[in-house]
């Protein structure tokens, strides 16, 4: 799952079989730290209740495809959760602490 912000909206002019109703939003990748990553890009909303500057959790690929139902129509990204609030942990240090010897 990734983390975006919905930025805009797409207005279809032609609308491929399978993806009849469903909104089609415009979303910035954000980092775990809620900074932007990326360029935006165009997810399916399968929740159909995302809005603009809402956080939101979305999928790429076939598992994008795989979230609408009917499964496997053509999407390269679905918004498959929203999101409340996300705050990231804080980091745990992976270093090895340095042992002193003994002299």
């Amino acid at each position: 799952m990734l983390l975006g912000r919905v930025v805009g909206t797409v207005v279809p002019a032609l609308v491929t079989e399978g993806l009849e109703g469903i909104p089609l939003l415009i979303v910035q990748p954000l980092a775990l730290d809620g900074t932007s990553q990326g360029m935006p890009l165009i997810c399916a909303d399968s929740t159909r209740m995302a809005g603009r500057n809402e956080l939101v959790i979305y999928e790429g690929g076939r598992e994008a495809a795989m979230a609408l139902t009917p499964w496997f129509v053509p999407v390269d990204g679905a918004i498959i959760g929203l999101v409340d609030e996300a705050s990231p942990t804080p980091s745990v240090s992976t270093k090895p602490q340095s042992k002193k010897r003994a002299r």
